[in-house]
């Protein structure tokens, strides 16, 4: 579910967008990428029933997506330019407060941004208080977008 109203900057609009639409995954997830360049992608969730375990939480696979999708925005946005992609190769996301329903606001930010690996954060706090929710780091290999499936 791409937002209409998608900030991008510093990559060419159609790359943007491409980048915010995240592909079927994405959207079937119901996260909205709100912002993508070169050094910050940020995203919202609306969470509900369909994000539930079973005692009725956000389930920390929904947590670990949003934070794997908006690092691998982030760091194919960073590359794109040189023409390379940047594919995950570690995601590791602290989960650190229960979350049942309402909107949850996700910002990614490098950590390091090299010209073979990328560290990105993920910071996943609520909207209504601005509490943490999860954090995460995804670790990304930059690789030719002609070795991608191999």
């Amino acid at each position: 579910m791409s937002s209409p109203q998608i900030r991008v900057e510093g990559l060419a609009p159609d790359a943007g967008r491409l980048l915010a639409s995240g592909g079927g995954f994405v959207q079937a997830l119901g996260l909205v990428v709100d912002l993508v360049s070169r050094t910050r992608v940020e995203g919202h969730l609306d969470a509900g029933p369909a994000h539930h375990q079973l005692y009725g939480m956000v389930h920390g696979g929904v947590l670990a997506a949003i934070v794997e999708t908006l690092a691998s925005m982030g760091a194919v946005a960073n590359v794109a330019e040189r023409g390379m992609q940047a594919v995950g190769v570690a995601n590791q996301t602290d989960f650190i407060r229960a979350h049942r329903t309402g909107r949850l606001d996700a910002v990614a930010t490098p950590i390091h941004a090299g010209r073979t690996q990328q560290l990105w954060e993920v910071v996943i706090t609520r909207a209504e208080d601005e509490k943490l929710v999860a954090r995460g780091q995804v670790r990304l290999q930059v690789v030719q977008a002609d070795q991608l499936g191999r």
